[in-house]
């Protein structure tokens, strides 16, 4: 094949780049699953709350300052993953948090601490709008949902490193091997370079290959039709089609921070004073094994996420962890202020059990299922509204949990096991079904139609549609003559 002009250091074997695509989102994972993290175990350390001298409200914003930070961030970083191209948006997001933790660990006193958290969760709200629309955009279709669910499988890891520095670097050294998008490449007229990218990705760099030259047209219909509306991104977001869309993904952000599990993540430590077990080192022990378990339970489930549908799937993880909320409810109120040793057991048993309902089901989730449903005039957009609701979600769970716990205890599980409910029946009467579409097939679903002709992949895949080389090609954006193995392309304007 002629020099292309992806970068050298972005390897050409199928197999490899998967792997780095996978590391990006692996290694962007521990990054926001350290901050989280971080704060559940810093929570139960007699260490860290007497040196700051917390009390229930300065504990509450030391956790929450972070979101406030993501959320602000949020509200721009659409625009600027658009603008910039998500490759670029993921190096800041790094940076910017390799500077928040130095001032985090640097702390002297509270403000200090709190302004470099505020910092680490501007790069966060960045991260969790760029990456994921970058791994969702250039993964093959068969392995998008094992590199997006991986995406919060990992975050129990950020626990479990020494430090936030580590993630930030490796983070901006994996970018050399990753390539930009082939959606927000053609988007910006380099058709050569984006039609490189899905060979490399999709057919170990033949960009004569059936799926490859599919996609190539798919994506760039499609892009051509956003185009030709001629559509602000706000008259786009006002689209009925979109509305949904939107409705969809910023309501998921519900689901995933206030089922129940941020009460665990944030404060685990609460949760089994309740339970009988005050003592700080016990409390730590146990944290680190919950941690472990739920990282072990999220990679299997990670493998299986294109097992089940996407409504499937959520609604067995929220409707099991329902099941787990009051249940724990129950042991907490009787052997909560008991010695029954069993019944103490057995409620820290049930926090292991609705972990696992949360990591098997809603983890993979997280990211895959939000850039799945947004078409790409929104996707960068839609995911920033996604992680500003995602980030105000989380506000909520710190700042009032706390409080609730403290009032009322265990009454608080049974709260969020009943408001769990609705989100069930919300799943099973809005969402729509992605597993195994091309991101442009799932546009049928919300406009009812498909803006290409081309047959849809997966009916090429199992030989029952053949794709005419030949047509899509003429007249397209590129230009191609196949001779002796070389392939010679000429992008045009799109």
């Amino acid at each position: 094949m002629a020099e292309g002009k992806v970068s050298k250091l972005v390897p050409r074997n199928q197999s490899i780049l998967l792997a780095c695509i996978i590391g990006t989102s692996v290694i962007d994972s521990v990054l926001v699953g350290f901050d989280s993290s971080l704060m559940g175990s810093l929570n139960v350390m007699p260490s860290y709350t007497n040196y700051f001298t917390l009390t229930t409200t300065t504990k509450s914003l030391n956790t929450a300052i972070s979101y406030m930070g993501g959320a602000t961030c949020a509200l721009f970083a659409g625009p600027a993953v658009d603008w910039r191209g998500r490759k670029e948006c993921i190096f800041w997001s790094a940076v910017i948090t390799l500077i928040g933790g130095v001032i985090q660990g640097a702390a002297q006193n509270i403000g200090m601490f709190i302004a470099g958290r505020f910092i680490v969760g501007l790069g966060l709200g960045l991260a969790q709008v760029s990456t994921p629309t970058l791994v969702a955009e250039t993964s093959p279709v068969k392995w998008r949902g094992f590199a997006l669910g991986l995406y919060y499988a990992f975050w129990g890891v950020g626990t479990l490193v020494a430090s936030g520095v580590s993630p930030s670097v490796l983070c901006m050294i994996i970018l050399f091997f990753i390539p930009e998008s082939p959606r927000w490449l053609i988007s910006k007229g380099r058709n050569e370079e984006a039609l490189e990218v899905l060979a490399i990705a999709n057919a170990s760099g033949q960009t004569d290959a059936e799926v490859v030259l599919l996609q190539y047209k798919e994506i760039s219909d499609t892009l051509r039709w956003e185009k030709e509306r001629e559509l602000s991104t706000v008259q786009a977001l006002a689209q009925p089609a979109n509305r949904r869309r939107i409705l969809i993904t910023s309501t998921f952000s519900i689901m995933v921070m206030l089922p129940g599990t941020n009460i665990v993540t944030f404060y685990f430590g609460d949760m089994l004073s309740s339970a009988g077990i005050s003592d700080p080192t016990t409390q730590l022990q146990i944290n680190v094994i919950l941690t472990s378990w739920t990282l072990v339970v999220s990679i299997v489930a990670s493998f299986y996420a294109d097992k089940l549908g996407r409504r499937t799937l959520c609604v067995l993880s929220l409707s099991t962890g329902i099941v787990a909320l009051y249940i724990l409810s129950g042991l907490t109120a009787l052997y909560g202020q008991s010695s029954n040793q069993s019944g103490v057991y057995g409620t820290i048993a049930m926090i292991f059990i609705y972990n696992a309902t949360y990591a098997w089901g809603i983890t993979p989730l997280t990211v895959l299922y939000p850039p799945e449903v947004l078409s790409f005039d929104i996707r960068a957009v839609g995911m920033g509204i996604y992680t500003f609701t995602t980030k105000l979600c989380g506000l909520f769970v710190t700042m009032v949990v706390p409080f609730g716990l403290a009032a009322i205890s265990w009454k608080v599980y049974i709260i969020n096991a009943s408001v769990d409910i609705l989100m069930v029946l919300f799943v099973i009467f809005f969402w729509v079904e992605t597993r195994g579409l091309t991101l442009e097939e799932v546009d049928k679903l919300f406009d009812g139609e498909k803006h290409s002709d081309v047959p849809d992949l997966e009916a090429v895949i199992e030989g029952k549609e053949k794709v005419d080389a030949e047509q899509i090609l003429e007249g397209d954006e590129v230009a191609r003559v196949v001779k002796g193995g070389e392939v010679l392309t000429q992008a045009k304007a799109l």
